[in-house]
């Protein structure tokens, strides 16, 4: 399952992290780092409450095979059902424990193998627990027989489950589709059954439909004929599915076209998209089917079925979800408008293609045990999504956006003392969603990559096919992985990774060199890295770290290549010149940061201004600085002029991951009066940038000079540069009277400037483009930029909107997310909105993972130590089960924000006012 963004790094904008001058004295850190912690523990926000009671269904009976058939009613948004399940009892028993929610059973019965039919006589529905328990009048014998079950249940708009999802015919009349979403724990909500990942058995699925609909399901059909009950309906039986897991069960019934084509393995793939809108599906049937055959190489296993359809579905809380065969998306992860579509929905298809389909072997063929491995599932396809791209895109540059769009962001997260392992120990369904995260995919992907790098690609391919081969059509935990790549590699797999996801977060290392006749002595120690300042407890977790050494001599390749395996290490690289600067972590694949002493920084620097170090290595010296500075470790000061620096910076990527750290900035400042003055800074930082490129694309321009153009052009807009703001205002007016359409790569810098610094006229033309939008793309694009309005009453009305018909309910989150990242006041007004309207908000998710992501964008960027206690209040006597560690984790870091903000807003506004005074020369 691929988790949508929220807009672009909007995450990363709201998450406040990033040289030694002098280091500060360690008493001074010390005591405030635990009188940090003191806080937290003050406010109860230093350990995750007690888990609820739970038990995993009893092993006595289980599936072999569901025969399963549905009948929804797409106008009175019910369905029946009739479920007739092969099973074993395993052990004599008079019940059978099934899981079940939000469905009512009529019958049951069971009928053991060549004997009578016993009929159920109770059914014990613990709502809580989500089961029904089936009590029989006579114990059930050891062996095979059939379970059948007929039952009624509703088609909801909670986006889980069975559910209906609203979309527009061509011709304006409003219908509804029958579409599902059964990660992690929905499936139950569609028909009983054994829902968990471990239970696997069999499918045959058939689907009573309305005649004129499109009905699908995981495998091909086999049979289409009319319903003896009514004419205007049809039965649609499908083939009998592979041994898999109930999560993985999918079935669509609605209006649909398709492109399709043949993979070069002869399956068949499809892209379903809106009627009328098949021209739009073209890119990613391009991708899958290019996509397909690069995996079955890569893990030397072959697709297991017969076909593969992508579809986009109008009302879809997720990016995107793998179930076998049929992958369903949200419209914005799978349409591509050749005119209309942005270079960066183009990528972000891509990705997500990659990433699902990376799911048809990783998750679908093998499956995790239990969700406690959720992460294998999800860090692997995180990180071979990119690996996918980069063979079909190479000109993405794919691998640099990699460490600003998942490792930086994990590091933000797993320095929090609210983390968690990338293992966690999962129980009741409501801690399931919890740990779709950024630790689960992100930080999974980000030590995956890490651990790709140190065993060597054959050796790993050649553990991804022995792991795959092994578990077939089974489930496996994240040992049989280790295993499977300790046997290829024959490294210590299991021991090193240990220490990545069974403990939270991730070291610091320290170094420091010194010249020892031709050879330089390099000192390493690694302590835990706190977002808080240095670590203070007792005994500090270490970790086994891949470390790669590069010189000035060969940037782009390791001079050495070493495990630390303990908290000290002296190491020695021969026949280096005094002259030469030492750079750790080459392409900053290791999943640590690195402080190093004054002096080796001093020896960097140069490198980022003649851009002698690779950009991958630019970028994470700076966001390992601006990381450094958030935790008190280094004067935030010392970063602004590294920023500096980056003036003659020509990649797209740094110039994001730059871009992400200055509006962290820009959002913690303006709770100063000297906002304004950081706004300056930026203009004179991407300026020069801005002016080489102009607003038009040059001959020879490429997918990266789109984003880059789009980026820097936001970002003046937004800062209120003169020359863009014009610009922008002058564009958006042609656009709007049809005399020059903007280009779709322009179109969110321009909608963003003109909106920040326009009033009710701009906000009512921008609410008539969306409203005229016919491409759900466009639609989130003006979404996104609502919040950057200034006015508090049309801030009013930007939240009124959210929770409008006119938008999506997966695009609520989007729209209140924006306006409480656009200004202070816009921050107040959404934390208000939600509360007041809390019912409604938490209704519609039903404790998703939509309410956690709701929660952080409008929380987070708060810096005041009160509102932490105001936010734990709220939620407090308001509980989110779904979300208890994102509140904790938004509390602890506007806790960080406002230690920020006391301890280096004086000594960052006098750094300001200097430069205002004597400007640097660039």
């Amino acid at each position: 399952m691929w988790l949508a963004a929220a807009a672009p790094s909007l995450a990363r904008r709201l998450l406040f992290l990033g040289p030694p001058p002098p280091p500060r004295p360690l008493l001074l850190l010390l005591s405030r780092s635990s009188r940090r912690r003191r806080l937290l523990h003050s406010l109860g926000l230093a350990a995750m409450p007690e888990k609820r009671p739970f038990e995993r269904l009893p092993a006595d009976v289980c599936p072999i095979n569901y025969s399963l058939c549905l009948k929804p009613d797409l106008l009175d948004f019910t369905f029946e059902g009739k479920l007739e399940a092969a099973a074993q009892v395993r052990q004599a028993t008079n019940q059978i424990v099934m899981n079940c929610a939000d469905i009512d059973i009529i019958t049951a019965s069971y009928a053991p193998e060549g004997d009578e039919e016993i009929h159920a006589t109770g059914f014990n529905y613990q709502n809580e627990d989500e089961k029904v328990t089936l009590s029989f009048p006579s114990t059930l014998q050891t062996g095979t027989g059939t379970l059948k079950i007929d039952f009624v249940g509703e088609l909801n708009d909670k986006m889980k489950g069975f559910y209906r999802s609203k979309y527009t015919t061509p011709s304006g009349e409003v219908r509804y589709a029958a579409v599902t979403q059964f990660e992690a724990t929905d499936a139950r909500r569609a028909f009983p059954c054994w829902d968990e990942p471990a239970i696997k058995a069999t499918f045959d699925i058939s689907l009573v439909v309305p005649k004129d609909r499109v009905a699908l399901s995981n495998m091909n059909v086999i049979d289409r004929k009319p319903y003896p009950d009514d004419e205007n309906l049809v039965e649609v039986k499908f083939a009998r599915t592979p041994v898999m897991s109930t999560y993985l069960v999918a079935f669509v019934v609605g209006e649909y076209d398709f492109v399709e084509t043949r993979s070069k393995d002869g399956v068949c793939v499809r892209v379903y998209t809106p009627v009328g809108k098949a021209e739009q599906g073209k890119f990613a049937l391009e991708v899958a089917a290019k996509t397909l055959p690069f995996y079955k190489d890569y893990f030397n296993v072959p697709y297991p079925l017969p076909k593969i359809d992508l579809i986009a579905i109008a009302d879809f809380a997720a990016g995107a979800m793998e179930n076998w065969g049929l992958v369903t998306y949200r419209e914005t992860a799978l349409l591509i408008d050749p005119k209309n579509s942005c270079s960066s929905s183009r990528q972000w298809v891509a990705l997500v293609v990659g990433h699902e389909l990376a799911h048809q072997w990783f998750g679908n063929l093998v499956t995790m045990e239990w969700w406690t491995h959720l992460w294998l599932n999800e860090g692997f396809a995180s990180w071979i999504e990119y690996l996918c791209v980069d063979h079909c895109f190479p000109e993405y540059d794919i691998w640099t956006q990699f460490v600003s769009a998942d490792y930086t962001r994990a590091q933000e997260l797993d320095a929090l003392d609210n983390s968690h392992p990338i293992e966690v120990s999962v129980g009741h369904p409501s801690e399931v969603d919890e740990i779709f995260d950024a630790i689960s995919y992100s930080k999974g992907a980000s030590v995956i990559r890490m651990l790709h790098d140190y065993i060597g690609d054959k050796d790993f391919k050649k553990g991804m096919n022995m792991y795959l081969t092994k578990f077939q059509q089974k489930n496996a935990a994240t040992e049989d992985l280790w295993e499977s790549l300790e046997n290829a590699s024959g490294k210590p797999i299991a021991a090193v990774m240990n220490t990545w996801t069974k403990q939270m977060g991730f070291p610091l290392v320290y170094v420091e060199d010194e010249q020892v006749e031709d050879d330089r002595l390099l000192k390493l120690s690694q302590k835990k890295f706190c977002a808080s300042g240095p670590y203070v407890g007792e005994d500090c977790p270490q970790w086994m770290v891949p470390i790669t050494i590069s010189t000035s001599e060969d940037p782009n390749q390791a001079k050495l290549k070493i495990l630390m395996d303990k908290p000290d290490m002296n190491v020695v690289l021969k026949n280096v010149k005094p002259d030469q600067w030492i750079k750790l972590n080459l392409g900053t694949v290791g999943f640590y940061r690195t402080q190093y002493s004054s002096a080796m920084l001093e020896s960097l620097l140069p490198g980022i201004r003649d851009l002698s170090l690779p950009p991958v290595d630019r970028l994470g010296l700076q966001n390992d600085l601006f990381s450094l500075a958030r935790a008190g470790i280094i004067s935030t000061v010392e970063v602004l002029k590294v920023m500096e620096a980056f003036v003659n910076e020509p990649n797209y990527t740094v110039w994001s991951d730059l871009s992400c750290n200055l509006g962290i900035l820009s959002t913690l400042l303006s709770h100063t009066d000297f906002y304004e003055e950081i706004q300056e800074f930026v203009k004179d930082v991407f300026s020069p940038i801005g002016e080489r490129l102009g607003w038009d694309p040059k001959p020879g321009e490429g997918h990266l000079d789109a984003l880059l153009r789009g980026l820097v052009l936001g970002k003046l807009g937004k800062a209120g540069h003169k020359a863009t703001l014009e610009e922008a205002r002058r564009r958006f007016k042609d656009h709007v009277e049809g005399k020059q359409i903007l280009s779709a790569d322009l179109r969110s810098p321009v909608y963003l400037t003109v909106l920040k610094h326009g009033d009710s006229t701009t906000l009512d033309i921008m609410l008539k483009l969306h409203k005229q939008a016919d491409m759900q793309e466009e639609k989130n694009r003006i979404e996104r930029v609502l919040g950057a309005t200034l006015l508090p009453e049309l801030i009013q009305k930007v939240l009124t909107f959210a929770l409008s018909e006119e938008v999506r309910p997966q695009d609520t989150v989007s729209v209140i997310g924006g306006v409480a990242g656009g200004s202070k006041h816009g921050r107040k007004a959404a934390w208000k909105f939600i509360k007041d309207n809390w019912e409604e908000l938490y209704n519609r998710y039903q404790g998703g993972f939509l309410i956690s992501r709701l929660i952080k964008l409008s929380v987070e960027g708060f810096a005041v130590d009160k509102m932490a206690g105001e936010v734990k209040a709220f939620f407090e006597s308001h509980p989110a089960p779904s979300a208890e560690r994102t509140i904790q984790q938004c509390c602890e870091n506007i806790l960080l924000n406002a230690a920020w903000l006391k301890r280096d807003a004086e000594s960052i506004h006098q750094y300001l006012l200097q430069r205002k005074a004597s400007p640097p020369s660039v």
